[in-house]
């Protein structure tokens, strides 16, 4: 069962959102916030799988409840989804480099909403498509493709299609390798970058072009 944390400061955001989480065998909200101050002390309590966030927030947040969470500094980060309305570049940006993994728009639906959740709950992330690679593109800092890296050429192909927006059949599919391949691949290219997720190995995909 993946426990779930939201918070959001609009009552009626929270209702729905319990109803959809709540509706599934696999899943179920264990707590309920509307500000970030309470949703880390309930975080911390509570050790939820996924913790869903709004941005704006009283008292603290959802970008500073994230980076105290599952920001680069925090031993043992949770896996924080930002579900917002506004999906501005500030915002991505903050958002991923603050340790979310997955950042989805409030209107992108109950499929997207539930993808999103079973992504960090399964070690993934999850970015909507309306902000995903554009929106990464136009924040990081362009420094070149011939920059050292210990990854094999196969490594770095598969770290390409993550950058690209590709999921892991679809990398399968473009490389003509498998599924658990592609898998092993993201694994070792994570641990010989000292990344934490596929957000960060796009990032770090495009901050090299």
């Amino acid at each position: 069962m993946i426990t779930v944390l939201l918070a959001d400061d609009q009552a009626m955001v929270r209702a729905g959102f319990r109803m959809i989480i709540d509706s599934q065998d696999d899943m179920e909200v264990i707590g309920e916030t509307d500000n970030g101050r309470d949703a880390i002390d309930m975080a911390q309590r509570l050790s939820p799988d996924v913790c869903l966030f709004d941005i704006r927030m009283p008292v603290l947040d959802g970008l500073a409840a994230t980076r105290l969470l599952a920001g680069p500094d925090v031993g043992r980060p949770c896996r924080v989804v930002i579900a917002t309305t506004f999906d501005t570049d500030d915002y991505v940006e903050t958002a991923l480099r603050n340790g979310a993994v997955g950042f989805i728009l409030k209107d992108g639906g109950p499929h997207l909403l539930l993808e999103a959740i079973r992504a960090a709950a399964a070690g993934d992330a999850l970015i909507a498509p309306a902000v995903t690679v554009r929106y990464l593109d136009r924040f990081v800092t362009r420094r070149g493709d011939d920059q050292a890296h210990p990854l094999s050429d196969r490594e770095l192909d598969v770290a390409r299609a993550v950058g690209r927006g590709l999921g892991n059949q679809e990398i399968a599919d473009e490389l003509y390798i498998s599924l658990s391949t592609v898998k092993s691949h993201l694994a070792s290219v994570q641990a010989k970058l000292h990344l934490r997720n596929r957000v960060e190995i796009a990032i770090w995909v495009l901050e090299r072009r």
